[in-house]
């Protein structure tokens, strides 16, 4: 399915560069996540972009599921460092040594967070008590970068050990996950997303 520039909705302007980007925003980004696997999967992809664009990420996502066992978070925990050298020399990931590192440590931690409170999904959403933030914004100059929700979520995640979880990529993940409504309210999905 292809999404066509020619369907005149107005969208965000950041997705409109080709159309694995604007399917993501029209079907994925902004929508209440509820699922663990899905933040798990989050957790990963976000971490991975650290310093990249996410259309770099996007354009891997189907290699990271293949990679890393369809977000499984109990199958990356187990990950041993021959499973981690063979990624690193996988062209269809981001091969950089501590973002996958990174990846296996917050599978662990994961693991541990969905011990304590029964989900992954229960503990990221306290952050928000529980609902999404709908912001207003009328251009992408006005989208914060982050928040003091996911300045007080990066800074519980580290202090449980998690990796590439600063401020900024826990707010890329609060958008991604509906978390935060950042639609433009221009933008179709704006209302649809609430």
């Amino acid at each position: 399915m292809s999404t066509k520039l020619t369907d005149e909705k107005e969208r965000c302007p950041w997705c409109l560069g080709f159309d694995q980007y604007i399917r993501y925003h029209d079907e994925e980004w902004g929508v209440p996540v509820h699922d663990d696997q899905t933040h798990f999967e989050f957790l990963i992809l976000e971490g991975a972009q650290a310093g990249l664009s996410w259309s770099t990420v996007l354009k891997k996502r189907e290699n990271y599921r293949k990679l890393f066992a369809d977000f499984n978070a109990e199958k990356v925990a187990q990950f041993d460092q021959s499973k981690i050298d063979e990624l690193l020399q996988n062209p269809g990931i981001i091969r950089n040594k501590l973002k996958v590192n990174g990846a296996v440590t917050n599978a662990q931690k994961f693991l541990e967070v969905q011990k304590e409170f029964g989900s992954f999904d229960q503990y990221i959403w306290s952050f928000v008590n529980h609902k999404p933030i709908i912001n207003q914004l009328k251009s992408l100059e006005e989208a914060p970068a982050t928040s003091p929700e996911s300045d007080a979520l990066s800074k519980d995640l580290k202090k449980r050990g998690f990796k590439f979880v600063g401020s900024t990529i826990m707010y890329a993940h609060m958008q991604a996950c509906g978390l935060v409504n950042d639609h433009l309210v221009s933008c179709f999905r704006y209302k649809e997303v609430m």
